[in-house]
């Protein structure tokens, strides 16, 4: 049995840090699931139940949209 430890860290507004052995990253909740750098996954509305996927265009996808944001907010 494998020893695993994760911490996260909330900066608001759904956005936060993951703290674990394999170091840090950043994700983003919200009420239909979670991305990170390492994948995504999506609540099914059964208690301890979810889809889970990863791969690199979810990384592509996260810092496009975390630029766009940032992007908009300075120029607004």
């Amino acid at each position: 049995m494998g020893f695993r430890f994760q911490k996260r860290i909330k900066l608001g507004g759904g956005f936060g840090f993951n703290i674990s052995k394999s170091g840090i990253s950043p994700s983003l909740r919200t009420k239909m699931g979670s991305f990170s750098k390492n994948g995504y996954s999506v609540k099914t509305g059964i208690s301890g139940v979810r889809y889970q996927n990863s791969g690199c265009l979810v990384l592509f996808g996260f810092i496009g949209i975390t630029a766009f944001l940032i992007f908009t907010i300075k120029h607004l």
